[in-house]
């Protein structure tokens, strides 16, 4: 990546319906585990107009009610078009019960290291973790100020703001960088859909633009370091009124926005769906336990930016290998960070899961835990404390400074 460049990430709202199905999907897992938290679980989730589909694989002792957990979500969500709402939408599913696997009936706190170390990981990923210091949360600016848009688009609906707002939403912010850190704002889009269209009822798209420039735009910038300046090109729905969207108007699939669900596309991430996985499935919790080290090497100022890649091989508890990419504002050598994050960070995928209590939270967490991760992102959250996020090796990391 070039020093002076710009880049654009996007973010949706929790109404899209790619979203949907990753709340769907992973309120899914949240009910497993709530009863049984040796639950293995992929459940996964497409939407059209008016119709649902689950397809799920689990071996539980729960008893786990799926078209009724999916209509709860879609009425929690607001949807409440004739052509789709959690009432009348048909819910399809093909589930199977899958056989009671050995090395998944264990409490994970009761286990000696050399159990732990004897517990494979049973699928084949390569994982990436990144974090810079360019926001509070330790990403991004664009990703960090597209989700705050579009967490902002559903707040002003939900509060009844604009009551007049769809559920379903998007928002993209381009920003300007010269020697890699942010410079200006380069460009802000915000869709919005409406419940109805342009009536005594509905504002006009004149309306709609003042009012999502003042309630969402001026809201999320003012206590911004870096604001809209009279050269940022600003975008709300430049293609004219947005009318109902959702399923009624394009499908959704869980797992299809993952770029949102982590740097927007800033950093690299490994292409497989986060939501809809038991802590088990290492293609979940590896992204979680490399964004931890990422965070707290930039945040004990061994760099201003840190990418970590973890790559697991089936049978084995380890990764394979573990590579750093500082992208030259490494204190030390990008060898030297990775001996130091494999001496300092247990990524065996029974460690994460012991680490990060990962099995139990669904039960901790008032209203579930999972299903909080599937908007806004799975990483650099500040609304929700993930154990992820904390930066609890910093004292550690920081004697090699």
């Amino acid at each position: 990546m070039k020093n002076d460049f710009m880049f654009t990430s996007e973010s949706v709202t929790e109404g899209h319906p790619d979203k949907l199905c990753d709340q769907i999907s992973d309120a899914i897992v949240d009910h497993f585990l709530q009863q049984d938290p040796f639950s293995r679980v992929i459940a996964e989730c497409a939407v059209s107009t008016a119709i649902v589909f689950i397809a799920a694989r689990f071996s539980s002792n729960a008893s786990v009610d799926f078209p009724n957990i999916a209509r709860q979500v879609i009425n929690q969500i607001g949807y409440e078009q004739h052509a789709f709402n959690g009432k009348t939408c048909s819910i399809l599913t093909s589930l199977k019960e899958l056989p009671e696997e050995d090395y998944c009936c264990f409490d994970e706190r009761e286990l000696s290291e050399e159990e732990i170390e004897r517990i494979p990981v049973r699928n084949q990923v390569t994982v990436f973790g990144f974090a810079c210091n360019q926001t509070p949360a330790f990403m991004p600016l664009p990703i960090w100020l597209a989700h705050r848009l579009a967490r902002r688009l559903t707040s002003v609906r939900l509060q009844k703001i604009l009551p007049y707002l769809a559920p379903d939403g998007k928002t993209q912010v381009g920003v300007e960088y010269k020697n890699r850190r942010p410079h200006r704002i380069h460009s802000i889009t915000v869709i919005a859909s409406q419940n109805r269209p342009s009536t005594s009822a509905g504002p006009d798209l004149k309306r709609l633009q003042d009012d999502i420039k003042e309630a969402v735009i001026d809201s999320v910038f003012h206590d911004e370091d870096i604001m809209p300046d009279e050269k940022t090109r600003m975008f709300i729905n430049p293609d004219g009124p947005f009318v109902i969207g959702g399923p009624s108007v394009h499908s959704g699939l869980t797992g299809r926005k993952n770029a949102i669900d982590t740097y927007g596309e800033y950093s690299r991430h490994s292409g497989a769906a986060l939501s809809g996985k038991d802590p088990m499935r290492i293609d979940r919790v590896g992204a979680y336990a490399a964004r931890y080290a990422a965070k707290n090497v930039v945040a004990a100022g061994l760099a201003d930016e840190c990418e970590i890649q973890l790559s697991y091989s089936i049978g084995l508890s380890r990764p394979v290998s573990i590579q750093v990419e500082t992208f030259g504002t490494g204190r030390l050598s990008d060898e030297k960070l990775a001996e130091l994050i494999e001496r300092h960070f247990d990524f065996r995928i029974v460690g994460i899961v012991r680490q990060f209590h990962l099995r139990r939270l669904p039960s901790i967490v008032k209203g579930g835990f999972y299903r909080k991760l599937a908007s806004y992102g799975h990483v650099g959250r500040m609304d929700i404390g993930l154990p992820w996020e904390l930066i609890d090796k910093v004292k550690a990391l920081g004697e090699f400074v």
